[in-house]
């Protein structure tokens, strides 16, 4: 268990302001990535950038390692050189989190055979107009868990004949997951606020510089 990541969420302080500020930075997260009213995939990245920001304030920047390389590719950061995966779902279910980007169904099926928890998760579930919340899934909760319930249980395979766009954690386990006594939660009212938002002001900004 990754003791420092605990701290966000016993820091009486920091959880307050991830209640107030998380919502706000997800919706400028999505703004940044629409088009014409539509989100674009992208959105996921820039929401990882927004939490690896969180721990980079909570932790100090030589203390957070971004720069992971490919071959790690569940790591998203490392926290005093512990890794941790950033998840970010929407809406109520705990479906659709992905362990990893495949299109090849014989991939899919290799990953799941060796696969094994090898790092603590920081998830996000997105509920807006209603409750999510912000968790801190450690790996001896994660392979508990996988230990009990079995790898077929555990992960979901793109089914065949699709347009499968990876593996996935089943939704029974990260929902066990998120609920177990061993995770850490903050519970987060997803409001959104008016915004004004110009998604080229700041390259315009940039290019009248002298």
């Amino acid at each position: 268990m990754n003791r420092c990541l605990i701290e966000i969420f016993e820091d009486e302080k920091l959880v307050e302001k991830v209640k107030r500020r998380l919502p706000y930075l997800f919706q400028l997260a999505e703004l940044e990535s629409s088009r014409a009213g539509k989100t674009g995939m992208e959105v996921g990245s820039v929401r990882e950038r927004v939490i690896v920001a969180l721990l980079i304030c909570k932790f100090g920047e030589a203390n957070v390692e971004t720069e992971i390389p490919i071959t790690e590719p569940e790591v998203d950061a490392k926290v005093f050189g512990e890794p941790v995966s950033i998840k970010t779902i929407t809406g109520k279910s705990f479906g659709g989190v992905k362990l990893i980007w495949t299109v090849d169904s014989q991939k899919a099926k290799e990953f799941r055979e060796h696969y094994y928890p090898h790092c603590g998760i920081l998830l996000v579930q997105i509920n807006w107009n209603d409750v999510g919340g912000f968790y801190y899934i450690p790996l001896d909760v994660q392979k508990r868990l996988f230990d009990r319930m079995g790898k077929q249980e555990y992960i979901k395979l793109p089914k065949p004949g699709t347009n499968p766009r990876g593996v996935e954690i089943t939704k029974e386990a990260l929902s066990s997951m998120a609920k177990d006594s061993g995770s850490k939660s903050i519970s987060i009212n997803w409001q959104r606020t008016k915004i004004e938002f110009n998604s080229y002001k700041r390259w315009v900004d940039l290019w009248r510089e002298e």
